[in-house]
């Protein structure tokens, strides 16, 4: 099969277009012909080596979380899943979607939104569930909430405005000047231009803070919360870990972030919203996979409006 392989850590020309073999799968998992996937901060991460300790330097390696596809085959326990299902979801930590096949656990997939195209539902999982999970697990978001998103235009941003807004809540969308009318379109109440506003020097304040671009911090954020906010980031530095268990054991605001977890349940919950109309899914652009290191490069610019998609078989 053809897939984009990294033999060592580096720049987008690691990404090499090829020929390799066709995965096995185990018991629990299913063969999946990929028709979509997409690119994500942590790809680009991964491949230059920021996350070595965890990923370790056994090459080749195909990285690439999201995909949507069509099975192929199943393993002797798989029981939600037949050959020709259509699914969307996750390959797990570190990756395996840039190829034509990948072998999946079906505890990491769902069936495949209705009125989506591959290309669309393969932008979905891991931004989506990201701001899903920081939200209602992190958050403990409730209706009639204050919720501000500082990213708001970016691939975890759109879905982070779309779920506040689906669970009942009063949103706050930062973003740059020209991206305030696109932010507004996703149901955005109220907008914040960070080219001429700094969001933690106004005087509206938040039942969560959302830092979907690991910008702030709840030092930074504190004067803009509520006695009990949340302020939530999507990038574990040392000083959030700090803050986090430090904030735990006390009463008042508190600092959390969000380690994105794929699974089946969560990627059914998102599949109802798409379909009941209460999400939509943007794309920035699409790239062949062929075109892999293109796509990383756009990707690390950090200025896509929404997802980056990759597609890999019609």
């Amino acid at each position: 099969m053809k897939a984009v392989v990294i033999r060592r850590y580096g720049s987008p020309e690691v990404l090499q277009y090829e020929d390799v073999e066709q995965p096995k799968i185990k018991p629990e998992q299913l063969l999946v012909k990929v028709h979509a996937s997409s690119v994500n901060p942590i790809d680009w991460k991964i491949r230059k080596g920021m996350l070595s300790l965890l990923t370790g330097n056994k090459f080749p390696m195909i990285l690439g979380f999201d995909l949507a596809g069509e099975v192929i085959a199943v393993g002797s326990q798989v029981t939600r899943f037949q050959p020709g299902d259509s699914i969307y979801g996750s390959t797990g930590f570190p990756g395996g979607a840039y190829a034509e096949f990948a072998a999946v656990s079906e505890n990491l997939v769902a069936p495949k939104p209705t009125n989506l195209t591959y290309e669309e539902a393969a932008v979905v999982p891991l931004a989506a569930l990201t701001a899903l999970q920081a939200l209602r697990d992190q958050g403990n978001i409730q209706a009639g909430q204050a919720v501000l998103v500082n990213g708001a235009a970016g691939g975890v941003g759109i879905f982070a405005v779309q779920i506040a807004k689906a669970l009942g809540t009063q949103v706050t969308g930062v973003c740059s000047t020209k991206n305030l009318d696109f932010v507004k379109s996703l149901g955005a109440d109220h907008l914040i231009d960070y080219t001429r506003q700094d969001f933690t020097e106004g005087i509206a304040q938040y039942d969560i803070v959302f830092d979907v671009v690991g910008k702030r911090s709840l030092s930074t954020s504190k004067r803009v919360l509520k006695p009990n906010g949340i302020y939530i980031t999507t990038l574990p530095t040392p000083e959030i870990f700090v803050q986090g268990i430090l904030t735990a054991f006390i009463p008042g605001q508190k600092a959390k972030f969000i380690i994105e977890r794929p699974n089946t349940q969560d990627l059914v919950y998102l599949k109802d919203l798409i379909e009941a109309g209460k999400i939509q899914v943007v794309i920035d652009r699409t790239y062949p996979l062929a075109e892999l290191a293109a796509a990383h490069t756009c990707s690390e610019t950090e200025r896509a409006v929404g997802k980056i998609a990759i597609a890999v078989a019609s």
